[in-house]
């Protein structure tokens, strides 16, 4: 039951860095490698600050401003100094990995004996693990609630033109630019958020935590979208959060298969190509039909 409820918590947990790419990756249809630098670089901001004095609550939102200004720095190289897309975030995922270092003023930092938000008298009062369901949940809740809100705005309108045609979007009077930077900062700020969520879950921060993190995150995106078909953008949001869930149960049961936790971004990639293969399955088994037949004779 532990396990599952651990399992449970890293979704909530992670869910939020799937969210934090969805925004890039699916309305800006931006392929974003800063999230790699900047998943780390959330860690490092938070458990630093927490080290020095800083309460937990201060620390996490100092890893989401941290992770804005990466992603604004990616957005300037692109839209104003005319970098392709993948070599804009690969260049501030490099620097970041520099300044993690300068961040922590070592290659890992641990939360030992330090507060966090997994911690307090209402945290320690809850069973095993469920201290990170609780603030997965609180965390993932408030970022969907205010991405929901923010889309049905005339900005967040904005925002999804630029992603859908930017030359449209252009024609309307639409600053496109401003909508990438802004896509990005968001973005990134909430990646990092992730990272600090993360972090202080694990106890600790790593300068290499941030390698695979992109499959992840589009593992949570792609499997929510699979399972449950179409969506409204609203409706995809929370099933990024959902998608990121099932992602860790699968990873779960392939470790209870016997494998080694160390093949996890081999086991990540191969979870992450299969579904995005499913559509080509699903053509040509006709699969989805398949299962609403066998569902409609059980009924």
């Amino acid at each position: 039951m532990s396990i599952i409820v651990s399992a449970i918590g890293q979704g909530l947990i992670w869910g939020i860095v799937g969210i934090g790419l969805f925004l890039t990756f699916r309305i800006l249809d931006f392929p974003d490698m800063t999230v790699e630098g900047t998943f780390p670089m959330g860690a490092a901001a938070c458990v630093a600050a927490i080290y020095h004095g800083f309460s937990p609550l201060t620390a996490t939102l100092i890893a989401f401003g941290v992770g804005m200004i990466a992603g604004f720095v990616t957005g300037i190289l692109y839209t104003k100094g005319k970098i392709p897309v993948l070599l804009a975030g690969i260049l501030v995922m490099t620097a970041a990995y520099s300044v993690n270092f300068r961040i922590m003023d070592r290659a890992n930092l641990s939360l030992f004996d330090k507060p966090s938000l997994l911690t307090g008298k209402f945290m320690d009062s809850l069973p095993n693990y469920f201290n990170s369901v609780v603030l997965g949940l609180i965390f993932v809740t408030v970022v969907s609630l205010l991405i929901i809100y923010f889309l049905q705005t005339n900005l967040g309108q904005a925002f999804i033109a630029t992603g859908d045609n930017p030359t449209m979007a252009r024609s309307l009077g639409i600053s496109t630019d401003a909508m990438q930077i802004m896509g990005l900062s968001v973005s990134n700020g909430l990646i990092a958020l992730g990272g600090a969520l993360v972090a202080q879950n694990n106890g600790f921060a790593d300068v290499n935590m941030g390698i695979g993190v992109i499959v992840v995150a589009l593992a949570s995106i792609i499997i929510g979208e699979v399972v449950f078909g179409d969506l409204t953008m609203n409706e995809r949001l929370i099933a990024v959060t959902i998608g990121s869930i099932l992602y860790r149960f699968v990873i779960l049961i392939v470790l209870k298969l016997g494998f080694n936790a160390n093949d996890l971004n081999l086991i990540s990639a191969i979870v992450l190509a299969l579904f995005m293969m499913f559509p080509v399955f699903e053509k040509r088994f006709r699969i989805r039909q398949t299962l609403s037949r066998g569902l409609s004779k059980h009924d």
